[in-house]
């Protein structure tokens, strides 16, 4: 399915006349999303849904009630095309060949996305120039984005900031290193693709015997019993929530997997019994009920998952700027890619960006792929006129030279859409030789996910759309939470910066450096997971949880992050005080 844009939404809005601010039209597209829906689909089951109720105005909450009472409709909608397209693609199949006997239709599953195309262009050489024209001479600039409208508006926050506007001082002695050191760090490219069903298994049943084990000290319980046991009393139970076929998972196709000791035996879970509850495919969860046949788990109780501690920088060891700790706060700045309008190759947002780094000078800015975007209909088309390393190298080179003035620390993190970079989750770091000495000191070459050490403080980190994937896969009742702040928990209480089993399509995993690279081995100060659902700034039971959006949005503008943050630790009579005194995202 094509992507959708918000220009799509107010298209179809405006046929119908229905009044809409731009808070609701993210919303639609975050539902668009989440739902697999297209623009003008999104819009005929709202009308017919406010029709029914008086013609109720478009706002948010009556989109939340809306979201909730037709959710049903339409994932029927979305499985009705699924078969009929399924079903003429058999039928187009079968004019080719002869059907063997027997044969049956193929079960329905999840809708495939387009992979791209990673050929590699013509080569050319043209010489590095920091305009927008340099990185395509035949691209057209994006009239769209270039009349945008609210530049620099704030359009979440949190804290409060003294003073009449957000500035860095570009500290060259903040300390930007992987807290994952040596042999612990993921620095280089690695063979993948090799992995064998067994070792996904055992990585995924350590997984859950770790959680497991955690849980069960914590919350004081003897022992597990087995899912699957026939018995009239109430059991406590351990394993990992899957759905009982290729579809999306809902109430009645939970099923609890246990562990390989007890046969790796699915049960289904009744959910019934439970005032609240919020679950995934992947999810470990210890549970407590009763199974009287043997075959079907009764639900009384779910236990909560438990983070991991923050972390405890070692004694003695501060920011030290010429043998004085730095104790002023340091401003980071965020971006994700894509760096050009959907229309054109030409990269004004970068542009933009290096603009924005040289005026308010943050001491850190963490730039996310993907920076040369497969997603980006010239490259699937394969209407560039140059290689895509190319284009990328002059990507570092702007932004590398052209924020040397600013004295900004730059964090390069890849993305799985990086058309020029490793296909595979987790993902190496760029390899830039060609960085001189002076810019390889203030360049940092992450790999995703990572966690990242600023100061004093933790960054955790993942180009890769988590939000996106377990949106559109998690499933609830009665919690009285909103989705993002519930996939935010969860991640932090799985431990992991990826949680979701099995992944996304488009998501490459490769279980054997996941397990090493994947897993959050403490709870991060700052969480950062850049989405194309709706931008936030939120504290999640003590992470300080950023989407900063995406820096273009289809055809226009979109947002940024940047972050205030105490960058050594703070303690009020003993107890941990968030690092971060305020963050915003703000529109290119």
């Amino acid at each position: 399915m094509a992507s959708v844009t918000a220009e799509d939404i107010k298209c179809e809005l405006d046929t119908f006349n229905i009044a809409f601010n731009n808070d609701t039209v993210d919303k639609m597209l975050e539902q668009c999303l989440c739902h697999r829906l297209k623009g003008d689909e999104i819009v005929f089951e709202w009308f017919a849904f406010s029709s029914s109720r008086d013609q109720l105005p478009l706002t948010l909450g009556n989109l939340d009630q809306f979201e909730h009472e037709v959710s049903i409709s339409v994932q029927n909608m979305v499985t009705s095309h699924r078969i009929r397209a399924e079903e003429e693609e058999e039928s187009l199949l079968d004019s080719y060949s002869t059907p063997a006997k027997g044969s049956q239709k193929r079960a329905l599953t999840t809708p495939e996305h387009s992979q791209s195309k990673r050929g590699v262009a013509r080569l050319t050489s043209p010489s590095l120039l920091l305009s927008p024209a340099s990185f395509s001479s035949s691209a057209t600039p994006s009239q769209k984005y270039g009349t945008r409208c609210g530049r620099g508006e704030v359009v979440s926050s949190f804290g409060a900031v003294q003073g009449p506007r957000w500035t860095g001082k570009g500290q060259s002695a903040v300390r930007v290193e992987m807290l994952e050191g040596g042999e612990n760090s993921l620095i280089s490219s690695y063979k993948y693709m090799f992995q064998r069903l067994r070792d996904v298994r055992d990585v995924l049943t350590e997984t859950i015997e770790e959680l497991g084990e955690e849980l069960r000290s914590h919350f004081n319980i003897e022992e597990f019993s087995p899912v699957s046991l026939p018995v009239q009393d109430s059991i406590t139970v351990l394993g990992q929530v899957c759905c009982d076929s290729n579809g999306k998972l809902n109430t009645q196709s939970v099923l609890l997997e246990a562990r390989q000791e007890q046969g790796g035996r699915q049960v289904p879970v009744d959910l019934s019994e439970l005032k609240e509850f919020s679950l995934f495919p992947g999810q470990v969860v210890v549970m407590e009920g009763m199974n009287p046949s043997g075959e079907r788990f009764v639900a009384t109780k779910l236990y909560e998952g438990i983070p991991l501690p923050f972390y405890c920088p070692s004694e003695g060891k501060q920011e030290m700027d010429e043998g004085k700790i730095v104790s002023e706060p340091v401003m980071v700045m965020m971006a994700c890619g894509p760096y050009t309008p959907s229309e054109s190759l030409t990269y004004d947002p970068l542009i933009d960006l290096i603009t924005i780094i040289n005026k308010d000078h943050p001491d850190v800015c963490i730039l996310f792929g993907p920076f040369v975007d497969s997603k980006h209909e010239q490259i699937e088309k394969n209407q560039v006129t140059e290689t895509f390393e190319n284009i990328f190298k002059r990507c570092v080179d702007s932004l590398v030279e052209g924020t040397k003035g600013s004295g900004c620390r730059l964090v390069f993190v890849p993305s799985q859409r990086d058309v020029h970079h490793h296909y595979i989750y987790p993902q190496p770091p760029f390899n830039l030789s060609n960085l001189s000495k002076d810019d390889s000191e203030r360049v940092t070459l992450a790999p995703d996910p990572c966690t990242l050490l600023i100061g004093n403080v933790t960054f955790g980190l993942t180009s890769t759309d988590i939000l996106f994937h377990m949106g559109a896969e998690e499933i609830s009742s009665g919690t009285g939470t909103e989705r993002f702040s519930r996939i935010m928990k969860r991640m932090l209480t799985q431990r992991s910066y990826y949680p979701l089993y099995p992944p996304a399509e488009e998501v490459n995993m490769d279980y054997d450096k996941f397990q090493q690279f994947g897993q959050m081995n403490l709870t991060p100060d700052i969480l950062i997971v850049p989405s194309e659902l709706r931008y936030f700034i939120k504290d999640v039971i003590g992470c300080v949880c950023v989407n900063p959006g995406r820096l273009t949005k289809g055809q226009v503008g979109g947002t940024y992050g940047r972050l205030l943050i105490q960058p050594n630790p703070v303690l009020v009579e003993g107890k941990r005080v968030s690092p971060c005194i305020a963050g915003q995202v703000v529109k290119v």
